[in-house]
C-alpha cells in the first residue's frame, strides 16, 4: 500500500511550489506539482502602451530579473517589424549572458549543492586531503591546507552556536549523501566563495543598465556612468571593469564550478539513471551572432527533441497555434467560461478559478484542478526545457562545440550519453551550458569594443516606434532562452494598446499539472521511481525537482501573507 508524502513548500527556490508523491516499497510511484500562488501581470499590462509593457513583465520576477524585460520588448518589436542595431543586439546578448552565469553559479552552490553536499559532514575533514584533492583538479588559487581549516572553523563556530542560519534545515547525516568529508569541505569553502563571486558578476547589469535586478537598458535607458561614445571609450574605466568582471567569470566557471560539479558528480554515478522524466526537449533557441530574427545564426540552435531520440532534431516555431499551446484542464483558471481547452498563447487568457480545497488542507484534490500553473503543450506533448534541453538540442543537431563539451564531461565521469537524461544529467548539463556561455559572453564584448574602437556610428531608425506608423492590429512573440530554459511573450496590440498578453515561463513548462489526456508535466515524470529512502526526509525528492532550478515566481507571482510556515513535510 502506497503513503502520501507532502512537501510544501519546496525550499531553496524561487516561488511557491508544493509537492505531493505516492511512495510504495520505497519508490515514487506517482507525484503531483503544483503551484500554490498566482502571477497577475498578464492582467496588469493590458490596454498600457506596448512601448512600456517591458519594464512591468521585469517585475514578474527578480531573479531572472532582465530576461521577461528582453522577452517582452522583443515581442513588441516582432509585431512592430522593428530591428535593432548590431551594438544593441550585442548588449542585450551580455545582459542574457550574465544573468545565466549568475544564476546557474548561484543555483549549483546556493540551491541544489546541498542536496548533494553535506555540509555538517565537512566538520569531520582532514584539510590536507582537502587541499589535495583541489589542488589536483584545479588551479583555483584558494587551496591551501591552512585556506580549508579557516573555512572549517567557520563552520564549527555557527555548528556549536546552535543556530545554523544557512545550513539550517538540511537533512544532515541522511544515507543518501556519498561524498567523503573532505569533498564537502571543499563544495562548502566554494559555497562561501560563490557568495562573494555572485555579487560582482551583476555589476555588469549595473554598468549597462543603471541597477541590477530590473536593469533599464532597453527603452529610454536609466543613468549609468558607461559612455561608449566617449573619445577614449574603449580604455574607459568601465570598460575595463566589463572585462575584468568577465575574466573573473570565466576562470570561476572553469576552474571552481566546473570541477567542484565533475568532482560531486563522480559520486553519484547512480544517479544518472534516476530523475530523467518525459524525455522530450524544448529550445526556442538563443544568441544570435546578428538579429534575433536570423535563426540560422542562433549559438543555441532551437528545436524539439521527442522520446529522447537523438537522430533527429524538429523544428519548433512559437507562431503557430498548431505547436504551442495551454490548457487548464487542472489549472484554477477558466476560459470564456469553460474549464477545459487549449489555447495558444495569442488567444489566451488569465481568467482565474480557485476551486481547490480551503487551507488549511491535508492533500490537493488531484483528479481535480490542483494549481496555478497551467499545462503547455507542444503539439499535444508535454515537454522539458532548460540547460539540459539547450544542451542536448545542440548535441542531436551535431554542432561541434555542443559535442565537444557533451564528450568531455562524460569522458572524465566515465558514463554514457544516456546519463544525460536523469536529474544527474540535469545538473551537469546546467554547469556545460555556463561554461559555453561565458566564452560567448567574452566574444561579444570583444565584438562590441572592436565596434566601438573602429567608430561604428549605426543609427537606429526609431520611425516604426512612433504610434502613428503602426498598424492597426498586430501580433508578435519575444522569446529567450533564459537561465531556466525556453520564454516566451506574446503580445497583442490593437489601436495602439495592449489588447492580450500572455507569458509562457520554462517553470510553467516543467511544472505543469496534468493535461486534458491525463498527459504528465516534468516535474511530475521526473518524480516517478524515484527512490525515497526516509520518508520523513525526503531528500531524493528535492534532488530532482531542484536539478530544474524552478522559479514559481514566474509561473505565478502572488504570496500568501496569511500563512507565514516555512515548509511542512507529512506522510500519511
Amino acid at each position: 500500500m502506497s503513503k502520501r508524502v507532502v512537501v510544501d513548500p519546496i525550499t531553496r527556490i524561487e516561488g511557491h511550489l508544493r509537492i505531493e508523491a505516492d511512495v510504495q516499497n520505497g519508490k515514487i510511484t506517482d507525484a503531483f506539482s503544483s503551484g500554490t500562488a498566482i502571477r497577475g501581470i498578464e492582467l496588469v499590462v493590458k490596454n498600457r502602451d506596448p512601448r512600456d509593457v517591458w519594464a512591468y513583465a521585469q517585475r514578474i520576477c527578480g531573479v531572472c530579473t532582465t530576461v521577461h524585460a528582453l522577452a517582452s520588448i522583443r515581442s513588441a518589436e516582432d509585431a512592430l517589424g522593428i530591428r535593432i542595431p548590431p551594438n544593441a543586439s550585442l548588449i542585450r546578448n551580455i545582459m542574457n549572458a550574465t544573468i545565466i552565469l549568475h544564476d546557474h553559479v548561484v543555483h549549483f552552490y546556493h540551491l541544489h549543492a546541498f542536496d548533494w553536499v553535506d555540509a555538517l559532514s565537512a566538520l569531520k575533514a582532514n584539510p590536507n586531503e582537502t587541499s589535495r584533492i583541489a589542488q589536483s583538479i584545479s588551479p583555483w588559487p584558494n587551496s591551501s591546507p591552512g585556506y580549508f581549516k579557516s573555512v572549517q572553523d567557520k563552520i564549527k563556530k555557527v555548528a556549536d552556536s546552535g543556530q545554523l542560519g544557512v545550513f539550517a534545515n538540511g537533512y544532515w547525516g541522511h544515507p543518501a549523501y556519498k561524498l567523503p568529508p573532505e569533498v564537502n569541505l571543499l563544495a562548502v569553502a566554494h559555497y562561501l566563495e560563490a557568495l562573494d563571486w555572485q555579487k560582482e558578476i551583476v555589476k555588469i547589469h549595473t554598468i549597462f543598465g543603471g541597477k541590477n535586478p530590473h536593469p533599464h537598458y532597453l527603452v529610454g535607458g536609466m543613468a549609468t556612468p558607461l559612455d561608449i561614445n566617449m573619445d577614449n571609450g574603449i580604455h574607459s574605466e568601465r570598460l575595463a571593469q566589463i572585462d575584468q568582471l568577465i575574466s573573473q567569470a570565466h576562470d570561476f566557471v572553469t576552474q571552481v564550478y566546473l570541477p567542484d560539479l565533475m568532482a560531486i558528480g563522480s559520486f553519484y554515478k547512480d544517479w544518472g539513471k534516476i530523475g530523467g522524466g518525459l524525455n522530450n526537449y524544448l529550445c526556442y533557441g538563443d544568441f544570435s551572432t546578428k538579429d534575433i530574427r536570423d535563426t540560422q545564426l542562433y549559438r543555441v540552435p532551437r528545436g524539439i527533441i521527442l522520446g529522447g531520440n537523438m537522430n533527429e532534431v524538429v523544428d519548433v516555431d512559437p507562431r503557430d497555434p498548431n505547436q504551442v499551446s495551454e490548457l487548464i484542464d487542472h489549472s484554477w483558471y477558466t476560459y470564456d467560461g469553460s474549464g477545459s481547452g487549449g489555447r495558444h498563447p495569442w488567444k489566451g487568457e488569465t481568467t482565474m478559478n480557485y476551486s481547490g480545497p480551503k487551507p488549511p488542507f491535508q492533500y490537493l484534490n488531484t483528479n481535480e484542478k490542483y494549481s496555478w500553473v497551467k499545462s503547455p503543450r507542444w503539439k499535444g506533448n508535454p515537454m522539458e526545457t532548460g540547460p539540459l534541453a539547450r544542451i542536448l538540442v545542440g548535441y542531436a543537431a551535431n554542432r561541434g562545440d555542443y559535442r565537444a563539451v557533451v564528450d568531455d564531461a562524460l569522458k572524465k565521469l566515465g558514463v554514457p550519453l544516456s546519463t544525460m537524461q536523469s536529474a544527474l544529467g540535469r545538473t551537469v548539463a546546467r554547469g556545460l551550458d555556463a561554461q559555453m556561455i561565458v566564452g560567448w559572453l567574452r566574444d561579444d564584448f570583444n565584438s562590441l569594443i572592436n565596434n566601438i574602437k573602429n567608430g561604428d556610428q549605426t543609427t537606429f531608425d526609431n520611425s516604426k516606434w512612433e504610434p502613428k506608423t503602426w498598424p492597426a492590429h498586430a501580433f508578435g512573440v519575444g522569446t529567450v532562452e533564459a537561465p531556466r530554459g525556453a520564454l516566451g511573450h506574446w503580445i497583442e496590440i490593437k489601436d495602439g494598446k495592449t489588447a492580450n498578453y500572455q507569458a509562457v515561463v520554462p517553470t510553467t513548462w516543467n511544472a505543469s499539472p496534468r493535461d486534458d489526456a491525463g498527459k504528465i508535466g516534468a516535474y511530475e515524470s521526473s518524480l516517478k521511481n524515484v527512490p525515497v529512502a526516509d520518508m520523513n526526509q525526503p531528500l531524493e525528492i528535492l534532488r530532482v525537482v531542484h536539478s530544474f532550478d524552478p522559479c514559481l515566481a514566474c509561473a505565478v507571482h502572488l504570496t500568501d501573507l496569511e500563512n507565514q510556515k516555512l515548509t511542512s513535510v507529512h506522510v500519511e
